[in-house]
């Protein structure tokens, strides 16, 4: 039975409360992963007004190629036009609100909404409506554009009326990234990992290493990450001599878009050693496909790409993983790992797709079981917040972050 306004407004009062009073250290109350009025208020809050990473260039690399991307309620359609220009917009017919693109990828020379005909061409604009009364202009009623940003042939969107400078924050570290050539890139594989959880709770599980060592047998054997203190300087400087010959950048670069305005041009980049015997993240250690860009070697490293507050990138030598964790509903999240290689890579050939996703196939499939466990948890009555590990001061800037963005 649906909650009366009053318990929602007392949801929304405890949340804006609770995260005005956040001062780190500790987890989220209880309110924060259970209610529905918060989880809407996420939804406004923060997902229609930040960037997210929604695909790649080599998606959609002729006019008329498209995709969908979505999240809570939103579908966005992401559409290469007739001039070559990549565009977005909101999948809702300007009729009566229809989904106008029913399927995720394709190819089209038109869009056309199934209810009553209403056309629109690949720029957004409407070309056909029947029997429309006297006066109806048709400029005015093409679909609602989403902002685009493509950095490096990733394709970024926004829903925000004023989005902050994704690229602005992105030139923070495209010195870094440049060697992995992401635009001389494609998808090999795209892996959907649902999980009965609140986004944040997926979110807070991926920014922190605490966990890697008691729940991720297979991923522990090859990355250091998963114990600081296995980060000695023997395995770290050998990392970075080897790294440097291959071309590969080891320049640590953190930076807050916190106090930007708008904000949100979050970017972070560091690479860390695996240990001896793995040059890349595969089952024995040996390289899964051709290196990246301009790089001439594997170097036993991988590297934590951030772009904007809600976008996660892992990147080795030979090939990278993009992460999101997409909301469905309250306690209903999408995990999608998407694998990407170089674009002149064959497949069966250069790599094979089962190799190439085993790790975090496997490291993934654990995370839907800890995440899972963590909401039945946090569903209880009686949980309280408990208090951070130094390990785990990813959930802490994260969480600092969002309640600054909810109180506001």
């Amino acid at each position: 039975m649906p909650r009366d306004d009053l318990a929602v407004t007392g949801d929304l009062e405890q949340a804006r409360d609770c995260a005005r009073d956040y001062d780190g250290g500790r987890s989220l109350e209880r309110v924060f992963y259970t209610s529905q009025a918060v989880y809407e208020e996420d939804m406004r809050r923060i997902w229609c007004e930040n960037w997210h990473w929604a695909g790649h260039v080599s998606q959609i690399p002729e006019p008329g190629d498209f995709f969908t991307f979505e999240f809570g309620t939103e579908s966005v359609i992401v559409v290469r036009d007739r001039e070559g220009a990549v565009r977005a917009h909101l999948n809702v017919c300007r009729h009566r609100g229809s989904r106008v693109c029913l399927e995720h990828a394709g190819t089209a020379r038109v869009f056309s909404c199934p209810y009553h005909g209403w056309t629109y061409s690949l720029d957004g604009s409407l070309r056909g409506a029947q029997r429309m009364p006297e006066g109806f202009d048709k400029a005015e009623h093409g679909l609602e554009p989403v902002h685009v940003a493509v950095l490096d042939g990733l394709i970024f969107v926004s829903l925000a009326e004023e989005p902050s400078d994704l690229a602005a924050g992105f030139a923070k570290i495209a010195a870094q990234v440049a060697p992995f050539g992401f635009a001389d890139m494609k998808v090999a594989h795209t892996g959907d990992y649902p999980v009965p959880a609140n986004w944040k709770l997926a979110f807070e599980n991926y920014l922190e290493c605490y966990h890697c060592g008691p729940a991720h047998e297979e991923y522990s054997r090859s990355h250091s990450l998963k114990d600081p203190a296995s980060m000695t300087p023997d395995l770290v400087g050998g990392m970075e001599e080897r790294a440097a010959a291959a071309g590969i950048s080891t320049e640590a670069v953190s930076s807050s878009g916190l106090d930007a305005d708008p904000p949100g041009a979050d970017v972070y980049h560091r690479r860390y050693p695996l240990y001896p015997g793995f040059l890349t993240g595969s089952r024995d250690g040996t390289p899964l496909a051709p290196p990246l860009g301009t790089i001439t070697a594997h170097d036993g490293g991988a590297t934590d790409v951030q772009i904007g507050p809600l976008n996660y990138f892992l990147v080795y030598a030979d090939h990278v993983v993009g992460y999101r964790f997409l909301p469905r509903g309250v306690q209903d999240t999408l995990i999608q790992s998407v694998w990407m290689v170089r674009a002149d890579a064959e497949e069966g050939k250069d790599y094979d797709v089962d190799q190439l996703t085993w790790l975090w196939h496997v490291t993934t499939q654990d995370d839907e079981r800890i995440i899972r466990h963590n909401q039945e948890g946090v569903n209880s009555m009686r949980y309280r917040p408990g208090p951070l590990a130094t390990q785990e001061w990813g959930i802490e800037a994260f969480l600092r972050w969002y309640c600054d963005r909810f109180a506001d």
